[in-house]
């Protein structure tokens, strides 16, 4: 689930608008260097390199909210009030998933595609506390025996950014009750649901939902405050710990529980400052190393916390999600004490997508050497981008890709890449303006259109390896 960059952010441009010379000459620096540029002369007939390992999972990611359509749940609410979303929209009927998911699902059958990530809509199943919609439940069954009729292997997501209403009013996970509430759900998940399915998140980058959601105040609840952000934190480690208890427990051993973790690149805007090398390195600490930390080794770091030493958390990741999308360069600022003395932003002179994130492939092959010294099998639950110009979605894909096989073939144990996403949807603050999907979505019509690129994908899932022609 793409979700708004740290970098600040103009609104995106209308698609009419020309392009500036800059972004032109920035657009076909990219596309040469993927070696996508257009050439007057027919080109041969792609051919697949570089084979993934046997078994390789290729799939698209997405979350109910953002897919569905007409969910009654936090961000339901949030998106009414004034400035909160980019565009002024609400996420509405969103791609109306919740009734064509038959069809969508034969879509990605289309695209050579052999599994498919998407979360549960905790509001439907759980209205109420306590009270457990049967016709809710039916429903994802239903989707569940698609794929499978489809030979799509399901990832399935327990809580991706959305809470039920009567759990958001009661605190959310800033209350010390949310850990047995999340659990009790994951049980009665694993119990109606969790035959067939091998492979669950419990939470969509928990870091990510901290720190909009209770640091900056830009998500719901619209939160500002260090001290909750640290206690919604550590519940949030709890609270996974309770789920991967919970689906263990109904569902036995052979099934795998993680988390998809968004990391992120920070490098030093200046490389030879102390205080920049700091401060990246502090922010790189908190938001990409300190809640697997936790998970793998039951130790809660400082400054979250003294190196507190909690076992029941150890060993509570089977596998590794990876959420990744950009970097950001830091530089210290000791006027602003209130974001750790740091500053950070998009690298001036870079290729960057319609959110102004850069494009950085190399990041994904630092990202995935890095956890893979934690020896347990990774899979990229999440990579893509937002354009208006759809080879630079190609140029993206087979970089990415290109970074992903150099670090398995240094012998990291990454087993699936899911591209974000098979359809463009709302994407949270941004709202319909970002177009990440694969198929392009006319929201007027709910009509879907196959881009280029997801026929460059589809090749690639086809193949089992990249396609270069």
């Amino acid at each position: 689930m793409a979700k708004a960059g740290l970098s600040k952010r103009k609104a995106s441009p209308k698609a009419s608008k020309p392009k500036s010379k800059e972004a032109k000459k920035e657009s076909r620096s990219f596309l040469k260097k993927a070696g996508t540029q257009r050439k007057a002369k027919a080109r041969p007939r792609p051919q697949a390199v570089n084979s993934f390992p046997k078994g390789f999972l290729w799939g698209t990611a997405t979350s109910a909210h953002q897919v569905e359509g007409f969910n009654h749940n936090s961000w339901s609410e949030w998106e009414k009030l004034p400035g909160k979303i980019v565009d002024g929209t609400v996420s509405g009927p969103a791609c109306e998933q919740y009734k064509r998911f038959a069809r969508d699902i034969a879509d990605l059958k289309r695209l050579n595609t052999t599994s498919y990530r998407f979360s549960l809509e905790w509001s439907r199943l759980e209205p109420e506390p306590g009270r457990w919609d049967d016709k809710e439940f039916a429903h994802y069954a239903r989707v569940l025996a698609e794929l499978k009729k489809n030979s799509l292997v399901p990832m399935v997501t327990l809580h991706h950014f959305t809470n039920p209403l009567w759990f958001e009013e009661m605190g959310g996970f800033a209350n010390p009750s949310s850990i047995s509430l999340f659990g009790r759900f994951a049980r009665e998940v694993a119990q109606r649901l969790g035959s067939g399915v091998r492979l669950w998140c419990t939470i969509n980058e928990p870091v990510i939902y901290t720190y909009f959601g209770y640091i900056t105040g830009k998500w719901p609840p619209g939160k500002m405050s260090l001290k909750l952000g640290r206690r919604v934190f550590i519940n949030l480690l709890f609270a996974h710990a309770a789920a991967y208890k919970s689906l263990h427990q109904i569902l036995g051993p052979a099934i795998q529980v993680g988390i998809a973790k968004h990391f992120r690149i920070f490098d030093p805007l200046r490389p030879t400052n102390p205080f920049d090398r700091y401060v990246s390195q502090l922010y790189d600490r908190i938001f990409n190393l300190s809640f697997c930390q936790a998970l793998l080794e039951g130790l809660i770091p400082w400054p979250l916390a003294r190196n507190k030493r909690i076992p029941e958390l150890a060993g509570t990741l089977d596998f590794l999600g990876i959420n990744y999308y950009s970097r950001e360069m830091v530089r210290f600022r000791p006027t602003r004490p209130e974001s750790l003395f740091a500053e950070y932003s998009s690298k001036l002179v870079a290729p960057k997508n319609s959110l102004g994130w850069e494009i950085y492939p190399e990041g994904l092959y630092r990202v995935v050497k890095r956890c893979s010294a934690w020896g347990i099998p990774l899979y990229i639950t999440e990579n893509g981008t937002s354009v208006r110009d759809d080879r630079v979605r190609q140029a993206f894909i087979i970089n990415h890709l290109r970074e992903l096989q150099r670090a398995i073939l240094e012998g990291a144990d990454v087993r699936g890449y899911y591209y974000w996403s098979s359809l463009d949807n709302f994407e949270w603050t941004e709202g319909y303006t970002a177009k990440f999907g694969l198929y392009a979505v006319d929201f007027k019509t709910q009509k879907r259109t196959l881009r280029p690129s997801g026929k460059f994908f589809s090749q690639i899932a086809k193949n089992n390896g990249l396609v270069l022609g």
